[in-house]
């Protein structure tokens, strides 16, 4: 890896496809991080949802999504499949607990260590659905046809 560093290194342009293809989950994870700041920096953030819907679930939900975004960035990175799988789970619950802390300084917000959980157990959640995914898919990608076989369906 530091060989196409140092390639790369005083080189003006764009960048080679496979830099831009690592790059490019990081900037939707920043992109969905930034959301969830801006839900939390409001008093009273989508108000039909949090009307109609448990406090838990949309907690479970919004930090599901972030896991998986996480856990698809570290794979992409070249993380092993389970540290990947530890590593998004434990940054999405510690962005969890910043958040938490963060609607303490939020008119009618306030900090619960159950809405934190709700994050974690999301988190936690959203990164083994998209570990599965991306198992599932290698898997797939993996079974060729055998050479000389009818891969046609018989009517």
């Amino acid at each position: 890896m530091r060989a196409a560093r140092s390639e790369r290194e005083g080189k003006t342009g764009p960048l080679p496809f496979a830099e831009r293809s690592r790059r490019w989950p990081w900037v939707l994870v920043a992109i969905y991080l930034a959301l969830i700041f801006f839900l939390s920096a409001q008093s009273n953030p989508l108000p039909m949802l949090t009307r109609n819907f448990w406090d838990k679930s949309l907690h479970f939900i919004e930090y599901g999504g972030l896991g998986a975004l996480l856990l698809f960035a570290l794979r992409g990175s070249g993380v092993r499949p389970s540290r990947a799988l530890l590593a998004a789970v434990a940054l999405a619950s510690l962005y969890g607990a910043s958040d938490e802390v963060h609607q303490l300084f939020v008119p009618e917000r306030s900090c619960d260590v159950r809405d934190w959980l709700a994050d974690t157990v999301g988190a936690a959640a959203g990164a083994c659905l998209c570990a599965g995914a991306l198992l599932l898919h290698r898997l797939r990608a993996s079974i060729r046809p055998i050479e000389g076989a009818d891969v046609r369906g018989r009517d």
